[in-house]
């Protein structure tokens, strides 16, 4: 993270491009791809362990230097508090999600806004499914 090694507080992976990843997942993808009429090409994944992993405030990379961007994310396993805040200033809006929770963010999202899952006291594990296009920067 910024020209330096960092922990990163969760486990996570991604499938590589024509993969083998599990049946349910590409027919995920497919399905995805055909809704919102976005080939998504990119599929990654986090292990949220307990309450002690988290990610800080963020855009995706790519993403948010693009004027438009599509992500759609499937949460799976225990329900976790997702946080999304305006870029410039003001008060964060959250998210319990989990269970098989489909969040799509989309449009100027990922300039505008900055998302998190923040640590807590006590959580079971979550994954994370994340399905992204091939993001070009403008």
């Amino acid at each position: 993270m910024y020209d330096r090694k960092v922990d990163v507080p969760r486990l996570v992976a991604s499938l590589p491009q024509g993969g083998d990843g599990h049946p349910i997942v590409e027919e995920m993808r497919r399905a995805l791809s055909a809704r919102y009429g976005e080939d998504f090409t990119h599929v990654s994944m986090a292990l949220y362990r307990d309450g002690k992993d988290s990610v800080a405030f963020h855009g995706d990379t790519t993403a948010r230097d693009l004027p438009e961007a599509l992500v759609a994310t499937m949460s799976l396993g225990f329900p976790r508090r997702f946080q999304l805040r305006p870029t410039a200033s003001g008060e964060s809006i959250a998210y319990n999600l989990g269970q098989g929770d489909l969040l799509v963010m989309g449009g100027t999202c990922q300039r505008t806004w900055r998302h998190g899952i923040p640590k807590v006291a006590a959580a079971g594990p979550r994954i994370s499914i994340m399905f992204r296009p091939t993001w070009y920067p403008g």
